[in-house]
């Protein structure tokens, strides 16, 4: 049964073959956390010391006192994973910055290709709502490009409210308790 845990080292090798999907796609640098990710961090991820450097960012991005840009908020980083099989992340933004109240929301998630359509990405956003609750977070928002009718459709199966479009996003509010 699959998980919510703490970015960990020990799903490097499945994480990789996960961020090769991604880049598949044509991940690589796009406007998402992925794409940034791959973009920022996908060239060291192939070494053991590398990819520790990377886990730890993860985690520390969710200390308050982590140096961040001015543009970032504090963001809860986990991992969905399966036994030892790393299938998607999501992140929990602790507060909304002007971008991220427009077209970013509270909550970010992907799910690797090879593994989607099967439910993962409803049941990793179900899982990810107590912990925005514990943050101080009533209902999140949540948004999604208007094309990406699997994602809208996760985030209506998890409660979610459709509030207005803008920028080509759908802005939707989520109870998290």
């Amino acid at each position: 049964m699959a998980e919510l845990v703490t970015p960990d080292v020990r799903y490097q090798r499945s994480f990789l073959e996960a961020m090769d999907e991604f880049i598949a796609e044509g991940r690589r640098g796009d406007n998402s956390m992925v794409g940034h990710r791959l973009g920022a961090f996908g060239e060291q991820w192939h070494t053991a010391e590398g990819f520790a450097e990377y886990v730890a960012f993860e985690i520390a991005d969710g200390l308050a006192d982590t140096p961040r840009p001015a543009d970032r908020v504090p963001s809860t980083n986990l991992w969905w994973v399966e036994g030892e099989e790393y299938l998607g992340r999501i992140a929990v933004r602790h507060r909304l910055n002007d971008f991220l109240r427009a077209l970013g929301g509270h909550i970010g998630y992907d799910i690797r290709r090879s593994r989607r359509r099967e439910g993962h990405a409803t049941a990793m956003l179900r899982a990810a709502l107590p912990r925005a609750h514990a943050l101080g977070i009533d209902p999140a928002l949540i948004t999604c490009d208007t094309t990406n009718v699997a994602s809208r459709r996760v985030i209506e199966a998890c409660g979610g409210r459709l509030e207005d479009e803008r920028s080509g996003k759908l802005r939707f509010w989520v109870p998290t308790a």
